[in-house]
């Protein structure tokens, strides 16, 4: 499999079968600054999250595997919000540990494999039972961040997270907890994988709400080829 830098300029091309192409890939993936948050997400050409079975696995590919391994591996942390855990199913990252937001605390049917990566660490607020979590995910490292009625801002997840010297953050979505960091101006980077599909649109990317306008401008994009295509947005700074 090539998979074809073309943008920015010059064109080049990474055999992917080469034992060099891994450390490429970090190259190319490698984040600007420290700290740095990016989003890394998946859709197809209409826009959808989901796929035909109702979740980004039929959206989502042998090259898209192996790009979402490179930026685990440059994070310090993979942040997913509790509704993605529970509809898409986690394996624990190799390389970082994964942190789930929840406002329930209650994880039942999570679907995170136990393997043997580090106990997940757990984002949540004071209103809920930390127990919940135990009794539903088993052991975890809990962080507990202040609540509006029961909610929690953006900014106090990523803070507790900064304070745990989790510098390099990748959030993994779902829908919900990217559009809040959109809106909050924490986002760096949107790295976003294009499945070649037409889909019907059942999930939207950022989810249903509207929000006001976020400006980006493309810093690199790759194609493969079965025409995936794989983009870092820059998220502009004057938010």
């Amino acid at each position: 499999m090539i998979l074809r830098r073309v943008h920015p300029d010059p064109v080049e091309s990474v055999e992917l079968d080469s034992a060099s192409s891994r450390e490429r890939l970090l190259e190319l993936y490698q984040p600007e600054s420290t700290p740095w948050l990016r989003l890394n997400l998946v859709t197809s050409v209409s826009g959808s999250a989901a796929g035909s079975d109702g979740t980004s696995e039929t959206l989502t590919s042998t090259v898209d595997r192996l790009i979402l391994g490179v930026i685990r591996e440059l994070a310090d942390v993979v942040l997913v919000g509790a509704e993605s855990v529970r509809a898409e199913g986690y394996l624990r990252p190799k390389r970082a540990p994964l942190a789930v937001v929840t406002g329930s605390g209650n994880l039942e049917g999570h679907r995170i494999d136990s393997g043997d990566a580090v106990p997940p660490v757990v984002v949540l607020c004071p209103a809920t039972a930390v127990d919940r979590v135990s009794k539903t995910l088993g052991p975890a490292d809990v962080i507990v961040v202040p609540d509006s009625d029961g909610h929690m801002a953006p900014h106090d997840i990523i803070g507790a997270l900064r304070k745990r010297r989790f510098a390099s953050i990748v959030c993994e979505g779902g829908p919900g907890l990217a559009r809040q960091l959109i809106v909050a101006g924490l986002v760096d980077e949107v790295c976003l994988t294009t499945s070649p599909r037409l889909t019907g649109l059942t999930l939207p990317l950022f989810g249903t709400e509207s929000f006001a306008e976020v400006k980006v401008s493309l810093s690199q994009l790759l194609v493969d080829d079965e025409s995936s295509l794989y983009a870092r947005w820059a998220v502009a700074r004057d938010l």
